[in-house]
């Protein structure tokens, strides 16, 4: 599922050959992971470690980053939100895939809406069931 629909996702935006890894981990691993790299001390749903910023040597041009997920957050979420945890472990990925690429909510109302536009994309798609399947 998670496969499938990064593949999409970079397919769609012209990053076709681009990889990335996912983690779908606890809160207290993201926790820490936060704190170590973002200088926070608490957990979130998503984290986005890009191989395109920051200091030291860059990745390959197409290795795009990792994007580490909270199952607590997910499964707290989706409850708030009153739809499948596995439909939110899917937004939350489209989410950091997206910071990934570039796209941020924090600094920009253009890039914000844009971002927000893309995330409701996926989540559509990702709503309406294959022909024939289940």
């Amino acid at each position: 599922m998670l496969r499938d629909l990064a593949s999409r996702i970079l397919s769609d935006l012209g990053r076709a050959e681009a990889e990335l890894s996912i983690l779908v981990t606890d809160d207290g691993q993201v926790r820490s992971l936060n704190r170590q790299y973002r200088g926070k001390d608490s957990a979130t749903d998503v984290l986005s470690f890009s191989q395109s910023e920051g200091e030291g040597p860059q990745g390959p041009h197409d290795l795009l980053g990792d994007v580490v997920i909270s199952w607590d957050s997910a499964v707290r979420q989706s409850e708030q939100y009153g739809h499948g945890v596995r439909a939110e472990v899917a937004r939350l990925m489209v989410h950091g895939i997206l910071h990934l690429l570039g796209y941020d909510h924090e600094d920009e109302a253009e890039s914000s809406g844009e971002m927000r536009a893309l995330e409701e994309r996926y989540a559509r798609r990702r709503r309406r069931k294959p022909a024939g399947g289940v």
